[in-house]
This record gives structure tokens, C-alpha cells and sequence, in this order.
């Protein structure tokens, strides 16, 4: 399909709720080819990056699109069903900050997702550390939540700092 443009920080819509989609009425594959051609775009650009959400390309839709070694998740009405208690903390950022900046946040080691896949069957997985990370950052966008929400102390840093100090 195409590249869209990313909804920056400000943005009123980032912090609307999304829909849920319909299957019957929705052009699910176009929202995402859509999303799957802007992130590939946004990792070629940016060098980074593994998830978005629709709302970032202007979909007030629930659906989070993720492609990241070697392995693609598509998720279509995701609720998260259980949080695990064990907290950790993870250096975090945003195509809609332009992956300008990098805030220290708190999330749970491991959670439990129910979604839809791309032809409607339902699915229920758990995930853990990274992907645990990535998909509360993702679902969160669907509530209108932001990772600048959950920042510790008001611990940021430039993205020049994490790469010089984090990235491998």
C-alpha cells in the first residue's frame, strides 16, 4: 500500500481510545499493508524500531503491527488479560517523538495478550521481557496512552546519549 505519515507527540488523536475493528466492515488488509510499509520505511530511516500502532498513521483503529528478527505479529483487538508482578525498567522511545529522545520506564516482565490475527481467529500468547516491553508500549497507544506516561523520575536522554551509552 503506502507509507503513511507518523502522528507526532501533541497530537490530539494520540490520546483519543481506539476502535475496535470490524472485521465485516473494516479494510483490515489495507490498515495493514499500511502499517507494514511504514514501519519497514521508519527502520530503514531511523535504523530502529519493531512495532506501531495504527493510531500513529492516523487509524484510530486497534490494531499494533510488529516485524522484528526474523518474526511478524499482527495484532487486531488486542487486550491485555494478566500482568506478571515483577516490574523492570527499560529505556524507551517513539516514532511519534521521531525517535528523538529516550525516557527510562517501568513495565512488567511478562504479560498475557488475547487478539485477533488477520483473518479474524483468536489468538492467546504470552510474552516476556522485550516483547513484553514492546507490546504494553504498542496496546498502550491503543488507550491513548503514551511513553512519555510512564517515564521514571524524569530520567531522558537524547537519542545520541543511548546510542553512545546502550545500543549495541
Amino acid at each position: 500500500m503506502a507509507r503513511k505519515e507518523v502522528v507526532m507527540i501533541g497530537d490530539p488523536l494520540l490520546r483519543q481510545k481506539a476502535e475496535p475493528v470490524d472485521f465485516a466492515a473494516d479494510p483490515v488488509p489495507q490498515y495493514v499493508a499500511d502499517l507494514r510499509d511504514t514501519l519497514r520505511s521508519l527502520q530503514q530511516e531511523k535504523g530502529l524500531g519493531r512495532a506501531i500502532a495504527a493510531p500513529q498513521i492516523g487509524y484510530l483503529k486497534r490494531i499494533v503491527f510488529m516485524e522484528a528478527s526474523g518474526q511478524t505479529i499482527t495484532m487486531i483487538n488486542p487486550e491485555i488479560l494478566s500482568r506478571s508482578p515483577e516490574l523492570f525498567d527499560v529505556w524507551d522511545s517513539c516514532f511519534s517523538a521521531d525517535v528523538a529522545f529516550f525516557g527510562l520506564t517501568r513495565r512488567h516482565r511478562a504479560i498475557q495478550v488475547a487478539y485477533q490475527d488477520e483473518l479474524g481467529r483468536q489468538i492467546v500468547a504470552d510474552f516476556a521481557d522485550d516483547l513484553s516491553e514492546l507490546f504494553q508500549h504498542e496496546i498502550d497507544h491503543l488507550d491513548g496512552v503514551l511513553f512519555i506516561d510512564h517515564i521514571i523520575d524524569q530520567q531522558i536522554i537524547m537519542r545520541s546519549e543511548w546510542e553512545r551509552r546502550f545500543r549495541l
